[in-house]
């Protein structure tokens, strides 16, 4: 298998899923910083690898479920994947902070860097970079926006169905 893509709608506008060889590489919003270019991104597949995904991401939109139990290929540096695998432990509603996040991952003092790697996070949602605040609980960057951040921290917080 290759890598393939398609794209869903979401509460938060289109959602371009990706797959390398079967396997979930990446979920990318509409204006995306560090959004790979499109043609990265492989042919077209309306169904291929993405069934499991596209439900559990209807059920998370639906309230039905708060957590996702997929298989995940994260592709990047060895610090980069020691942050995600962090995030995916932040439990659904919660938030932490980058040095909370440095701390966790046995780096303390790198939250400049737990941020520039929360911020390159290849698949959004899923892997919830989104649930990482600024120390003093303001919501620094999100490589989706900051309007998407701050609607889906309301959504987990107040539990709300959003289709």
């Amino acid at each position: 298998m290759s890598r393939v893509h398609t794209v869903v709608d979401s509460p938060y506008g289109p959602l371009t899923l990706v797959a390398d060889d079967g396997v979930l590489c990446g979920l990318y919003m509409t204006g995306q910083r560090h959004r790979p270019p499109e043609e990265s991104f492989g042919d077209r597949a309306e169904d291929g690898p993405f069934p499991e995904v596209v439900r559990q991401l209807e059920a998370y939109f639906t309230g039905a479920s708060d957590r996702f139990d997929l298989p995940l290929s994260l592709a990047g540096t060895p610090f980069q994947r020691r942050v995600w695998e962090a995030l995916r432990e932040i439990p659904y509603g919660r938030t932490v902070s980058y040095g909370e996040l440095a701390d966790r991952i046995g780096s303390p003092g790198a939250s400049r860097a737990v941020g520039l790697a929360n911020g390159k996070n290849p698949i959004g949602i899923i892997v919830p970079c989104h649930r990482v605040i600024g120390s003093t609980g303001s919501l620094t960057g999100y490589g989706g926006g900051l309007d998407r951040k701050r609607r889906l921290l309301a959504f987990e917080r107040a539990g709300e169905r959003l289709f």
